[in-house]
């Protein structure tokens, strides 16, 4: 069971420029944010005041006094490089974001920015964890009978063997905090479930993982069906795969929808149909939106960052909010940076001897 152990003062920044439907669609996420999270002590919205300013004041919030306007004059557009924006773009409302986060003023920030942007800012601003190299996106999705984290969802698309294990223990925490598991069972996403199945990097990383007995509970490899089968609470990626399947799927479930809607429109039995089967295709709308699941927490870093995507709704924003405040009270660090230790001792250790008797002729 946890406990509350973060910083009392919640105080979260958002990112209000960058996104693909505009200002206009977060500051409706900030009027939606100020009435439905009361734990919500402060909200920073960050971005350029002759833009943000008219779109608070017509929507009532400009004297709003949970609500503060943090000027940036720049703004870091999806197609840039990461290094590029790093270096022409310093008053840029994300890393201004990122700023308030090192500084204390806030606790947590919230992006729908370029991805790579704000990885790099955010590395080299906050910095990783002792112990750790790289953050890692970690991500919540549905599944049968209720949802898994996913890790790593884009942060490092080169991952090596060692930063996979390290996703296993970010992604294990988060687990426990956004999903309360209280010990979950970890799986490597790969081709096959059979012992040598996979490329150099899956085979390495399943080598480390069966090391780290007692750190985490590691079930295997695992395949892409399973991922959704509850088999387990945890998958564990590369950036590369984890936010190729990301979008695939949300592509497979935006496009489903779709083909429901048009299909159930085609008669006035089919219409009458889908009427009366409206409370389940709600059901089955809510659990699966990905706008319920927004916000992945880029986790590692002595701050906190969430990704949401550009094209992210009011509803989306929302989510990742309500989410930056429950990291922010359960906040796992300590846990984590004993964990990272253990998981580096234990992998730079040499291997114990074997007491099987060796098949090579003794040198004379």
């Amino acid at each position: 069971m946890l406990t509350p152990t973060g910083p009392s003062r919640r105080s979260v920044a958002l990112d209000a420029m960058g996104g693909d439907h505009g200002p206009a669609e977060v500051v409706a996420a900030v009027a939606l944010a100020l009435e439905e999270l009361p734990q919500l002590e402060e909200l920073i919205l960050v971005g350029q005041d002759a833009i943000l300013r008219p779109l608070l004041t017509e929507a009532g919030l400009a004297e709003h006094p949970r609500l503060r306007l943090y000027h940036a004059s720049q703004v870091v557009e999806m197609g840039e490089k990461a290094i590029q924006s790093l270096k022409q773009k310093k008053d840029a409302s994300m890393f201004r974001g990122i700023e308030l986060v090192k500084a204390g003023q806030a606790q947590a920030l919230v992006s729908q920015g370029n991805t790579g942007s704000l990885m790099a800012g955010s590395t080299l601003k906050l910095r990783p964890l002792e112990g750790i190299d790289r953050p890692a996106l970690g991500t919540i999705w549905p599944s049968n009978e209720g949802n898994f984290v996913l890790i790593d969802a884009g942060a490092n698309p080169e991952a090596k063997p060692l930063h996979l294990a390290h996703n296993a223990v970010l992604g294990s925490h988060y687990c426990r905090l956004a999903l309360k598991v209280e010990c979950p069972r970890v799986g490597l996403l790969t081709i096959g479930t059979e012992e040598g199945k996979g490329n150099d990097l899956i085979n390495e990383t399943h080598a480390l993982l069966k090391k780290m007995d007692g750190i985490i509970h590691y079930l295997g490899p695992i395949e892409g069906f399973d991922m959704f089968g509850d088999e387990v609470d945890v998958v564990v990626c590369d950036g590369f795969l984890g936010n190729v399947v990301l979008k695939s799927c949300e592509g497979l479930f935006r496009m489903i929808m779709g083909t429901l809607k048009k299909e159930l429109g085609q008669s006035w039995n089919r219409k009458l149909g889908a009427l009366l089967a409206k409370p389940a295709f709600n059901a089955v709308k809510a659990h699966l939106n990905p706008d319920n699941y927004a916000g992945a927490p880029l986790l590692g870093l002595k701050g906190h960052v969430l990704k949401t995507h550009g094209s992210s709704s009011r509803w989306a924003l929302l989510s990742a909010m309500r989410i930056a405040l429950e990291i922010i009270q359960y906040d796992l660090t300590d846990q984590v940076l004993r964990d990272i230790q253990l998981t580096n001792e234990r992998l730079e250790a040499p291997e114990a001897p074997s007491n099987e008797p060796s098949n090579e002729e003794p040198l004379t």
